[in-house]
């Protein structure tokens, strides 16, 4: 038990978005130099849809003051944001309907599309994003990378739903914390899908997927399409 203990804290300490010195940290921002790299030659002004962001994020990529471009965040309730180039709605990844088809030149989004429910809603999520933006940008953890990211327990993902609830409801597991209660517990366990290589390429079946490596082994994916085919990453 002490040995778990202690494994499990430094996958905390690892997985911390919130310390500048941790993995995941360290990881967004090559994410977002990658980002950026590919966004350097498109013209100005330039408006993005955020799917799932925070205005904090942006700040933490040292973007958010960036000139001639306006980046509206999405998530299902609206937040308070302090620059003029940022706004924040609420609506559904799943039904972008209040926006016409190609109004934003990119759709970004961080971490998002494993949360939107089962294969069906990340199907819709996806033909809404490849609606509305010009090109998108969006990134997601591997189903077969053996650390599930949210729960930091070995093969989680893999568990039948009933080992799951029983370990969410039972133990204070990754970034979920202990949840008694067994319904709430079975919705925890039901809120996160994650997604193959394979899958992405069902719902995404023009884009480029990068592999995310950590320990030779793909940690999460890049996915991006819309851009011209000069727009590699190396």
């Amino acid at each position: 038990m002490v040995i778990c203990l202690k494994s499990r804290n430094i996958l905390k300490k690892l997985a911390n978005p919130e310390s500048p010195n941790s993995l995941a940290t360290k990881t967004r921002l090559k994410n977002f130099n990658i980002f950026k790299g590919l966004i350097s030659n498109l013209s100005k002004p330039l408006r993005i849809l955020d799917i799932g962001g925070t205005e904090q994020y942006w700040e933490k990529m040292n973007f958010s003051k960036e000139h001639g471009v306006e980046i509206i965040l999405l998530n299902l309730s609206e937040c308070e944001v302090n620059y003029p180039t940022f706004k924040s709605i609420a609506g559904d990844a799943k039904d972008l309907s209040v926006f016409k088809d190609k109004e934003f030149g990119i759709v970004f989004s961080h971490s998002v599309i494993e949360h939107v429910g089962g294969f069906e809603d990340q199907l819709r999520m996806a033909d809404e994003i490849k609606r509305v933006g010009e090109r998108y940008f969006i990134q997601t953890p591997n189903y077969y990378f053996p650390i599930e990211p949210h729960f930091l327990f070995p093969m989680f993902q893999f568990f039948p739903l009933f080992l799951k609830i029983w370990l969410i409801s039972h133990f204070n597991i990754g970034w979920i914390g202990r949840t008694p209660d067994k319904e709430k517990a079975s919705e925890t366990a039901n809120s996160i899908r994650l997604l193959s290589e394979k899958e992405l390429h069902e719902l995404f079946p023009d884009a480029t997927i990068y592999r995310e490596t950590f320990l030779g082994l793909t940690k999460s994916f890049l996915v991006y399409g819309g851009w011209d085919t000069a727009s590699k990453i190396e």
